[in-house]
């Protein structure tokens, strides 16, 4: 996986959040502040014009950039943390021109990590670590078992997709919807939701690219 491969990562995010901006929108009125949808659909289209006018040479480049631009970019929660996860995975890979499953398997430990350090949360919180979580053990396990890319990236999608459906009956313990307490039962969580749909773009780009 090259520079390229990151980049087309990044064209996937931006397209699919936009197209889920209002459902992702909807789930956060539902607990939350009622701008996760839009708040990602701009800030993902920040990270698409800052590849576009300035051409990463590497993968890390390019995943750094998109964190910094997230950060700078997206206000509430989201900007800062899906900021962290893509820089922590930038910071991961270094200056290596081509990455290896075994290496996106630890980049993706590093955001999960640096996720859990700025948001203080854990599974079941009802957060987007309840998607990336999975996510990451699905990864290290295909990679351990010597799976193939499409099929690693593949089994990625479906634990995010999992987690994040699995958070519907989850009281929040974190973040605006821990407000609401009980009431905050019964609705999926926004950020696990999205993130679901940023590892689905992770298994898209695959298939467009190999």
């Amino acid at each position: 996986m090259d520079t390229s491969f990151f980049v087309a990562w990044m064209e996937e995010i931006a397209t699919a959040v936009q197209a889920q901006r209002d459902h992702l929108t909807q789930l956060d009125a539902a607990i939350g502040d009622a701008d996760h949808g839009s708040n990602l659909d701009r800030g993902f289209g920040e990270v698409r014009r800052a590849l576009a006018d300035s051409p990463p040479e590497t993968p890390g480049s390019a995943l750094l950039l998109a964190g910094s631009t997230l950060i700078r970019k997206v206000g509430g929660a989201s900007g800062p943390l899906y900021g962290t996860a893509f820089r922590q995975m930038g910071k991961s890979l270094g200056d290596v021109p081509d990455v290896s499953l075994a290496e996106l398997s630890t980049a993706l430990d590093a955001a999960l990590a640096g996720v859990q350090k700025l948001g203080a949360a854990v599974e079941g919180d009802k957060t987007m670590v309840d998607a990336l979580a999975p996510a990451v053990r699905a990864l290290a396990q295909a990679v351990q078992e010597g799976a193939k890319p499409e099929d690693a990236l593949s089994a990625v999608a479906a634990a995010a997709q999992e987690g994040a459906r699995a958070t519907i009956p989850l009281q929040a313990r974190k973040g605006r919807a821990s407000y609401l307490g009980s009431r905050s039962a019964g609705h999926e969580d926004p950020g696990a939701a999205s993130t679901a749909l940023v590892l689905s773009a992770l298994r898209t780009a695959g298939f467009r690219t190999w």
